[in-house]
């Protein structure tokens, strides 16, 4: 049993229910703002549709709900950083791109053909939640092109004069 490393004791590991809270450097970031934000209007997305007569789209709110919270949790508890094989950025882009024209077509249809309160209610949410995703994915595209702008070198290769070469 001597070939297990020892447990890293300087950090300080919280135990309980607390493990599963977000961390608090997370939350306040713009990212942990807009992933709180996904996922408590996903969830009002779902119970306003569950409640009215439009509960033929009560699937895609309780998928986006659960793919929002895992990315919470996955994000707040550095997750991601222990599987490098996802490109997880690229993940929550599709994500979110997705997400928002989702929620923009329900919406659309669930204020326009269903008389209900709640269906109404679902409908307005759901245009709340269009431009939520769409800020992410919009910070998320920005993230990618400025790290995809740090990789580009913009010297040019040196091309050798040209004038001595053979083919004619």
């Amino acid at each position: 049993m001597g070939d297990m490393e020892s447990p890293d004791t300087t950090a300080p590991r919280q135990s309980g229910i607390r493990a599963l809270l977000p961390d608090k450097a997370f939350v306040i970031s713009r990212k942990g703002q807009l992933l709180i934000a996904e996922v408590a209007l996903s969830f009002i997305c779902f119970i306003c549709f569950v409640a009215s007569t439009a509960a033929a789209f009560v699937t895609a709110p309780l998928v986006e709900f659960l793919l929002a919270f895992f990315l919470l949790f996955a994000y707040s508890s550095k997750f991601n950083e222990q599987f490098k094989g996802f490109h997880w950025p690229l993940m929550d882009f599709l994500r979110c791109v997705s997400a928002s024209v989702i929620y923009f077509i329900i919406s659309i249809i669930a204020v326009s053909r269903y008389t209900d309160a709640a269906s109404k209610a679902a409908g307005v949410f759901g245009f709340i939640a269009t431009i939520v995703f769409a800020l992410d994915f919009y910070a998320i595209f920005n993230d990618l092109a400025n790290f995809l702008k740090q990789g580009d070198t913009t010297e040019q290769p040196n091309t050798e004069d040209d004038s001595n070469s053979d083919s004619d």
